[in-house]
């Protein structure tokens, strides 16, 4: 029954993925979590699945002409460095932390999607003077270092970030963030996998479930308002957030 459990939420996680332009590692986690897992392996493994979810919307995204690639490379750059970085603390810090960690994401992931449903709703752009080079850096690193420590594609970061400080709109930024998300992750992958603490057949299974939800969502993305996706998603990441503390105060107390 597990791997129908694991087919279903790779799904779910791939259409949030194509819609919001995030990595749907926060499902992941949460769930591998829930299942046992511990959570190091749960973080490694959501990499590989975020490869292969955030992968197929990409190249959708490039075969329809909405991903300008230049956009991406800028701000990939700096999260395959950073990513190195959020794996090994992730592999030294204790379970409780690493818990604790992942729930104060996702609570701050429902603050800046109200930030970003405020943006879209007032159609604002940041008018700011701030450097280009550096706010791309920013960006990426930010991403990359989420990717590399949670487990997560850190879209939900980036999105609004790069309407503030790129001064994109919301379709660009998701669509830059969902390209970056995959340099990002495949970059923390690669150092998990050889560390041994990816579970190849769960990963694959959501994976699986992931690619298919993926396409739907990034298929959906032109027509569907953000706003009804966005109360769903964070009433989920509440949830999730609870669920993670709960794991987190038992891993500590044991």
């Amino acid at each position: 029954m597990n791997w129908l459990i694991l087919a279903v939420s790779g799904v779910f996680s791939g259409i949030l993925s194509g819609l919001l332009g995030i990595g749907g590692g926060f499902i992941i986690v949460s769930l591998l979590v829930a299942l046992g897992y511990p959570p190091i392996q749960a973080v490694a493994t959501s990499s590989l699945v975020i490869v292969l979810s955030s992968s197929t919307g990409s190249f959708y995204n490039w075969r329809s002409g909405y991903l300008d690639l230049k956009r991406v490379v800028y701000i990939a750059i700096p999260a395959i460095i950073t990513a190195q970085l959020g794996v090994y603390l992730a592999v030294k810090i204790p379970d409780y932390f690493l818990l604790g960690i992942f729930s104060i994401f996702l609570i701050t992931n429902i603050f800046l999607i109200q930030l970003r449903k405020k943006l879209v709703a007032e159609n604002k752009r940041s008018n700011n003077h701030l450097n280009p080079v550096l706010s791309k850096v920013a960006t990426g690193s930010i991403a990359g270092f989420l990717a590399g420590l949670l487990g997560v594609g850190g879209g939900a970061i980036m999105v609004p970030l790069q309407m503030l400080l790129l001064n994109e709109d919301i379709k660009v930024a998701i669509r830059t963030s969902l390209g970056v998300i995959v340099a990002a992750t495949v970059s923390s992958c690669v150092v998990h996998g050889t560390q041994g603490n990816i579970l190849y057949f769960e990963g694959l299974t959501l994976g699986i479930g992931g690619m298919v939800g993926s396409q739907l969502g990034t298929r959906v993305l032109p027509k569907l308002p953000d706003s009804l996706v966005s109360r769903i998603f964070v009433l989920f990441l509440a949830s999730m957030a609870v669920l993670n503390l709960w794991q987190a105060w038992k891993s500590y107390t044991i």
